[in-house]
């Protein structure tokens, strides 16, 4: 089988790349520091598909450097070293540092980015890492601190067009059909800016198609990604459209179906921590209260998959999706703080009431921090009215109960607390 037309089509010099004008456009900054032949450590965040690798494989073949690659994925410490020793044995004295490039850099655990530091503060590697995710939250901050951060965006239409122009004008095999393009609407539209979704759908469309003359439709790609049911894209709209069949067949008590959409997930090649991680939201957001065990089930299943993998992870997952959309369903808590972060943003910066406030100092006593507090444990029962939101909200309501079983008893409870403050509203 030949390469895919997205392989086939990677772009091998500064010229052919498409998009990220902001970094690589005629004085931008990375195209200045490519062109005096001389780069820092640096990091890459953006989208799938917007050229990141290609990137960084462009700026070692300008530099005339060695590649080393690395996938956070497959790779672990003793990887990270391997390939340090080998840069640091194939280094001649006044040479360039070898870049070593490592794929879903956020995958690396804290003593994996960490075996890196030595190498990138020595100048033994230059690093060009690439993130899916906030380097902010998933790369350690010493090694954040050395290396530049570039962003890259989602390509454009006109960058896709171009694209889609030079595939059709370029490739070897497509200049064996006669192509016509008449529509390129749902083409833009299932690829979401990601240049590798473009040009698969493209092949998919062409391969699934066989008429000498084919002509490029929006009707034409729907049909045929509608055809194609494991063609699902883990990044694109058939993607999202698939997950969010999947959560509101769990927020609406059906397990079949539950199921149904999973195994697209699963036959579509998903990673499992995302289905996973899903359900720990749908959990909170549409079981909630109504059912807390759906929570403990949901985190457990994660913390399964996590410890097994593919392809038994199939099963705690599969328990997981019947439990959550058989069980009894409310959203109180998820509209209850919602409500309570509209309420900040409307009220701003309340101050404390004084009583709630610790008095570590005699001075903060004086004022008075702590006075009259109330001690819930000193009181029968463990509970004891008192004012416990800002003066300005004393009587605002925030969490309404709903009444299922399970929830009915908090709000029971409520009520023989606090009397009518806690009526729903």
């Amino acid at each position: 089988m030949g390469k895919p037309l997205a392989e086939r089509m990677r772009p091998q010099s500064l010229s052919d790349y498409i998009g990220q004008r902001h970094l690589v456009g005629e004085g931008a900054v990375l195209r200045k520091m490519i062109d005096a032949g001389h780069i820092s450590s640096f990091i890459l965040w953006g989208p799938p598909g917007v050229g990141k690798t290609t990137l960084a494989q462009i700026v070692a073949n300008q530099l005339e450097v060695p590649f080393y690659t690395l996938s956070a994925v497959t790779s672990g410490v003793k990887d990270v070293r391997e390939v340090i020793e080998k840069a640091r044995n194939g280094r001649f004295f006044d040479a360039k540092s070898p870049i070593l490039f490592i794929d879903e850099i956020h995958r690396f655990s804290k003593s994996q980015q960490d075996s890196l530091l030595g190498a990138v503060e020595k100048g033994i590697v230059t690093l060009i890492g690439a993130t899916t995710e906030n380097p902010s939250f998933e790369i350690i901050r010493p090694l954040l601190s050395r290396c530049q951060l570039y962003i890259l965006k989602s390509l454009e239409k006109d960058d896709l067009m171009e694209l889609l122009n030079r595939a059709l004008t370029k490739d070897t095999e497509l200049l064996q059909r006669k192509i016509e393009v008449h529509e390129t609407e749902a083409l833009m539209r299932y690829s979401g800016g990601d240049a590798r979704k473009f040009l698969n759908i493209l092949q998919l469309v062409v391969d699934a198609n066989e008429e000498e003359n084919l002509v490029l439709t929006n009707e034409l790609v729907v049909e045929t990604l509608d055809q194609n049911p494991l063609a699902y894209d883990k990044d694109g709209e058939m993607h999202y459209d698939i997950v969010s069949a999947f959560i509101k067949s769990i927020r609406g008590s059906d397990p079949d179906a539950a199921l149904y959409w999973m195994a697209r997930m699963i036959e579509g090649g998903e990673d499992p921590q995302f289905i996973a991680r899903r359900m720990v939201i749908s959990a909170s957001e549409d079981i909630g209260l109504a059912n807390p065990n759906a929570l403990l089930l949901a985190n457990a299943a994660y913390d399964t998959v996590m410890k097994i993998g593919w392809p038994e992870a199939r099963i705690p997952l599969a328990e997981a999706a019947v439990y959550l959309a058989a069980s009894p369903k409310s959203n109180s808590a998820y509209l209850a703080i919602d409500k309570a972060i509209a309420l900040v943003r409307e009220t701003g910066n309340l101050p404390v009431p004084l009583h709630l406030r610790n008095a570590p100092t005699a001075l903060m006593k004086e004022i008075g921090y702590a006075d009259g507090y109330k001690y819930a444990h000193d009181y029968p029962e463990n509970f004891v009215q008192q004012q416990y939101l800002p003066d300005a909200l004393a009587n605002r309501r925030i969490w309404n109960a709903q009444h299922t079983p399970n929830e009915e008893k908090l709000y029971r409870k409520m009520l023989d607390n606090w009397g009518e403050k806690y009526k729903n509203d």
